[in-house]
């Protein structure tokens, strides 16, 4: 394996990853993000129309529950629908390495000499990862599809992600309502919203390296530019 270690040499250093394959980070954020935004602009139009507290806190709630069952059950479709095509991708991989290794090995020795390595490191180097044939799945895998096998993503895990991070984000802008209602709960909804907006958009920024201070701004003018719209028509429409 000592072409291997030479090839693992000659490609630029990384610095270790989190596993953010499973679908369970994409998810959570998406959900926290979705539940937060849907909720407070569904409870603020309502609020803009002057119903009863009552209304507003069906409303809510209603909001909440239906759409973390929506986000969940899209998820769960998604992740699963994913994970099939990946899977079906990789059987004729594995077909292919069978039934014609010399014409896979070939196109391992392309990919490397596209990559700079001469070509008699990449025909060795081809020749020893194709003589494992679960390391040459991995390999073509990741060179002609951009998948690692062992991390196609977890619907499950998706879908836990996606119901409780929304469930989290649509009951920030709904609690006021179960403890009071008028004017005094529709700004400790404005104010919580946009409390749990700037924060989920600084640990986006933190989680993908970009600036905590814009990516909690981008999120606060998310959040109040659909909230602001739905308010607007509530108001506009009332109950009457």
């Amino acid at each position: 394996m000592a072409a291997v270690r030479r090839y693992a040499a000659a490609v630029p250093h990384e610095q270790t990853h989190r596993n953010v394959t499973s679908g369970g980070a994409r998810a959570a954020v998406f959900g926290m993000s979705d539940g937060l935004v849907t909720n407070v602009s569904l409870i603020l139009g309502f609020a803009g129309a002057h119903p009863s507290g009552s209304v507003v806190r069906l409303a809510g709630l209603a909001g909440l529950v239906a759409g973390a069952f929506s986000m969940a059950a899209g998820e769960y479709v998604s992740m699963s629908a994913q994970r099939e095509l990946f899977e079906r991708e990789l059987a004729i991989e594995r077909r292919a390495i069978a039934e014609t290794p010399e014409g896979e090995t070939l196109e391992l020795v392309e990919t490397f000499k596209q990559k700079g390595l001469a070509p008699e490191l990449a025909a060795r180097l081809a020749k020893e990862i194709m003589s494992d044939p679960e390391l040459a799945l991995e390999t073509h895998a990741r060179e002609e599809f951009g998948v690692d096998p062992s991390s196609l993503g977890s619907p499950i895990t998706a879908t836990l992600s996606s119901f409780i991070a929304f469930t989290i984000g649509a009951f920030i802008p709904l609690a006021p309502w179960l403890v009071g209602s008028g004017t005094a709960a529709v700004l400790w909804s404005i104010v919580l919203s946009a409390i749990a907006a700037l924060t989920l958009g600084a640990v986006l920024g933190s989680l993908t390296g970009r600036s905590r201070l814009y990516s909690a701004f981008r999120q606060l003018a998310i959040a109040a530019l659909a909230a602001s719209v739905t308010y607007g028509v509530g108001r506009a429409v009332g109950t009457g």
